[in-house]
């Protein structure tokens, strides 16, 4: 597993590769597929976030739309009057590093302005092309997603994720990302129709080392996890912490979840797992 340092604005760094890194999703939103109305207030979203910090979330992802299967669309102008309040708090406190989960580039900006570290495009780049620029102007760390949305995609699942990420890379580069900037996210769940579709990408995840760059992993409480453990999405902690697990030996550095805790715990006992099997301190 591959050490990096990875660049965010405001001069901040995270190390990769040596721990698991746990970032707690924080959905300032109404209608998100499983805590939808629970923290879209400014007040809730600062207490979940806190709550998450206590947990040992390295990272807050903020988001202000909902990216589940039919998700009504919001305005720009919304969006951002759900997160900047949040986010410039979180940054006041400067207990931990900052994320925005966006795939408009005027949202990006003003979220780095309000002292986001980190931008999170599950359009992988695709969407808002400039949304590069922002990162590499503001020197922003960038999560890029695959996606299947809205597209045909090849029959074999890595084949595709090469295919959609590399395309990325060259959008992000074009507009001036460096490479120490960019972690990629294979994008569980979106767009991959089947259980079956996810495990099959659960189970070669490693493959995906040939991109050369770190990887996060966002499985929490996803459909699959539903459909291997009949659970409700509010209950799939469980099953999202062995996943988590499960990628980590594959070669993932970053977890994006809801539950930070059992996510944390899990994590632990496959990095000192991982320290013994390679015989160093990690």
């Amino acid at each position: 597993m591959t050490a990096g340092r990875w660049q965010l604005a405001h001069g901040r760094h995270l190390g990769l590769g040596g721990k698991a890194v746990v970032v707690g999703i924080l959905n300032v939103t109404p209608d998100s597929f499983s805590d939808g109305g629970l923290f879209d207030a400014p007040e809730t979203a600062l207490v979940q976030a806190r709550r998450m910090i206590g947990e040992g979330a390295a990272i807050i992802d903020v988001g202000g739309e909902s990216t589940r299967p039919g998700a009504a669309a919001i305005s720009a102008t919304e969006e951002q009057a759900r997160i900047l309040p949040v986010i410039e708090a979180l940054a006041r406190a400067g207990e931990v590093l900052i994320s925005v989960d966006t795939y408009r580039a005027d949202t990006a900006r003003l979220a780095v302005a309000a002292g986001a570290h980190i931008v999170n495009d599950v359009w992988g780049l695709q969407r808002e092309p400039d949304i590069a620029r922002v990162a590499a102007e503001t020197g922003a760390g960038l999560v890029i997603m695959h996606t299947g949305r809205d597209r045909e995609k090849l029959p074999d699942v890595i084949a595709d994720q090469l295919a959609f990420l590399g395309k990325s890379l060259e959008i992000g580069r074009g507009q001036g990302v460096a490479d120490d900037q960019i972690v990629l996210d294979p994008g569980f769940g979106f767009a991959k129709e089947t259980a079956e579709e996810n495990l099959d990408l659960m189970a070669r995840f490693s493959e995906l080392d040939a991109l050369g760059f770190p990887l996060m992993a966002g499985t929490s409480r996803k459909r699959f996890i539903g459909t291997v453990t009949g659970r409700d999405a509010a209950d799939r902690a469980a099953g999202t912490a062995a996943t988590s697990v499960i990628l980590r030996l594959k070669g993932a550095h970053l977890f994006r979840v809801h539950d930070v805790a059992i996510n944390v715990d899990a994590l632990a006992v496959a990095d000192a797992m991982l320290a013994r099997e390679t015989g160093s301190e990690r």
